[in-house]
């Protein structure tokens, strides 16, 4: 997404959380300093963690995730099974997304990862943006009603809210950053042409700019997404999202808005592979 909301969220794909300071330092630490976010920047950001799960809920409403039981049934996985497999990531893509993943589970993991950065970029709040992302990264099957969920959650209220223009835009002057980071993959399901992956992400959500009351802000989240594999690559049947694991916040100094903007301008994303 360029888009970035907290992610953690159940939301249609887009990826962000809240993120909660725990208080006192369960480490035993210090009371930590008080969050500089306003009132009125934790109501927002609540509320769109509220919608985003709405709109999932929606998306999926009928749909078997199975993640959440065959990862509480799940042997705890090897060490090969977590480290990263050396494997190349893909050279071929669609528009801007990653495509032509190989037709194994690591690479459903590895298509999950790179639709989980797509599904959480700022391009999601617009609609022509939304539209391409999903023709690339859903079923056939599951399009139209992906379109229209997803069309009903990411209104010109909803970007309202966010500080943006109705069209998803950034006003002048400030710049929108919506972005997930994988942080790892892991398949709780899998069978020739099916797989459940989850993937474990961060991700950054706000607008940077002088007087913004939305600020870019972190939140840790995991997306599940039940893959199918047609037409020669994974595609996405259903998705679900909840929050964490969460580390215990640092003391890190917030950058300035205008270093946010810069690094959001400067830095660029990453073909992800398992």
């Amino acid at each position: 997404m360029s888009p970035g909301d907290e992610q953690g969220y159940d939301y249609p794909e887009t990826g962000h959380t809240r993120t909660r300071l725990p208080d006192p330092d369960p480490y035993g630490g210090a009371p930590r300093r008080p969050h500089r976010s306003s009132s009125r920047s934790l109501i927002t950001v609540v509320g769109v963690v509220v919608l985003l799960i709405a709109a999932i809920a929606f998306a999926n409403r009928g749909g078997d995730s199975g993640g959440d039981e065959a990862s509480g049934k799940a042997a705890k996985p090897e060490a090969s099974s977590t480290a990263p497999s050396g494997t190349r990531p893909v050279e071929t893509r669609t528009g801007t997304i990653p495509s032509g993943f190989a037709h194994t589970a690591q690479g459903a993991e590895s298509a999950a990862a790179n639709y989980a950065v797509a599904l959480g970029s700022a391009d999601m709040f617009n609609k022509a943006g939304r539209d391409t992302i999903l023709r690339v990264v859903m079923a056939p099957s599951q399009l139209t009603s992906s379109e229209s969920a997803f069309d009903k959650a990411y209104t010109p209220a909803f970007n309202k809210s966010l500080g943006l223009n109705d069209d998803g835009t950034a006003p002048k002057g400030y710049t929108f950053v919506s972005r997930t980071s994988p942080i790892g993959t892991k398949v709780t399901e899998s069978s020739d042409n099916t797989a459940t992956v989850e993937v474990w992400c961060s991700g950054l959500l706000g607008l940077a700019g002088e007087n913004s009351t939305n600020p870019v802000t972190n939140s840790w989240f995991t997306i599940t997404m039940k893959l199918d594999w047609a037409a020669g690559d994974w595609k996405i049947i259903t998705h679900s999202q909840k929050e964490g694991p969460a580390p215990v916040p640092g003391d890190d100094r917030a950058s300035s808005s205008d270093e946010m903007s810069k690094a959001v301008d400067e830095y660029g994303g990453f073909t992800y592979a398992r």
